[in-house]
């Protein structure tokens, strides 16, 4: 099995894609993340926390500024959760999302997994374009969803 934490790097013209933590820039995930609709509100130290246990992807331009990220959390062997993705409003529009879903789901390490679970509100055509689909037996699925969590001290 690939090992999930060896640094690996994309290259498409002035852009990188990278899963180097060490490049992460907490101030601009933590930005997007705490005024975006599926986080609202998010402390920073719940953002540090779940990209310490995640396999992060930064997109950053030609200047070395992170302008995207995602993150997957997953076994590595049989399940996969893709979340908090995000391209920064100023860099959309150029394919960044499309070549960043490319690169997770060419991440060695998370090849012939059963199932990829993600939520989103409007990418749906985004994600169709790698296989995701609606649920096909919503029955089975079950939630503890805490909405206001980040609302209380």
């Amino acid at each position: 099995m690939a090992d999930p934490q060896a640094v690996l790097e994309y290259r498409r013209g002035e852009f990188v894609i990278s899963t180097s933590g060490a490049r992460l820039n907490l101030d601009v995930i933590h930005e997007f993340l705490t005024n975006c609709y599926w986080a609202k509100g998010i402390p920073r130290q719940v953002v540090a926390r779940s990209i310490a246990h995640s396999l992060c992807f930064g997109v950053y331009d030609g200047g070395g500024s992170q302008v995207g990220f995602a993150r997957v959390v997953s076994d590595f062997s049989t399940v996969a959760y893709l979340g908090d993705v995000f391209v920064l409003e100023s860099h959309r529009g150029r394919g960044l999302s499309k070549w960043l879903m490319e690169c997770i789901m060419q991440h060695p390490a998370l090849q012939n997994l059963r199932r990829w679970i993600l939520l989103t509100r409007d990418a749906h055509g985004l994600y169709s374009q790698f296989g995701f689909s609606p649920v096909t037996a919503p029955e089975r699925y079950m939630e503890l969803h805490r909405s206001n969590v980040y609302d209380t001290p």
